[in-house]
């Protein structure tokens, strides 16, 4: 029986901890759904077409990712896609709060669906996407933060 999960996140813009835990999930799990949300308490500095754009171009050479574009409830979502599990990177303890709470919920509205954290490999575990585009606004060298064939879009577009 094939296993999906959805790695779920806004991605604005894709970094290296993001592929990090795409490509560990993808070597976990047969089908990875990489869901970019739409986030109404967040005002994304890509939009969501630009997202996916990027994390289809990030994953292109990983065969069994898939990247859509989703809105609604992750748990209703999950049971439309027949996914067992949402994976999560935590990157501290301060994440883990906010991740666990989503978790129970998730499993509250979806009883079929559990929630995978995958600690984030040590080298990103300072990385958000707020910091890369901090750095790219500010003029900064943001190669090591971002996957390399998508590092001078993301500085174009971050640098106006």
């Amino acid at each position: 029986m094939s296993k999906t999960v959805i790695c779920p996140g806004s991605f604005d813009p894709v970094t290296k901890g993001h592929m990090d835990i795409i490509e560990r999930a993808s070597k976990t799990f047969d089908h990875v759904i990489v869901a970019v949300l739409v986030n109404l308490e967040k005002k994304p500095s890509f939009t969501i077409d630009e997202r996916i754009d990027l994390l289809k171009q990030a994953v292109s050479d990983i065969k069994n990712v898939e990247v859509v574009g989703f809105e609604g409830l992750l748990a209703k979502y999950a049971r439309e896609r027949n996914a067992v599990a949402i994976v999560k990177g935590l990157r501290a303890v301060s994440d883990f709060e906010y991740e666990f709470q989503m978790a129970l919920i998730n499993k509250q509205l979806n009883s079929n669906l559990d929630t995978i954290f995958f600690t984030t490999s040590h080298e990103y575990m300072y990385l958000s996407s707020s910091i890369v585009k901090q750095i790219a606004s500010l003029g900064g060298d943001i190669s090591n933060f971002v996957p390399e064939k998508l590092c001078a879009d993301i500085e174009q577009r971050l640098r106006g």
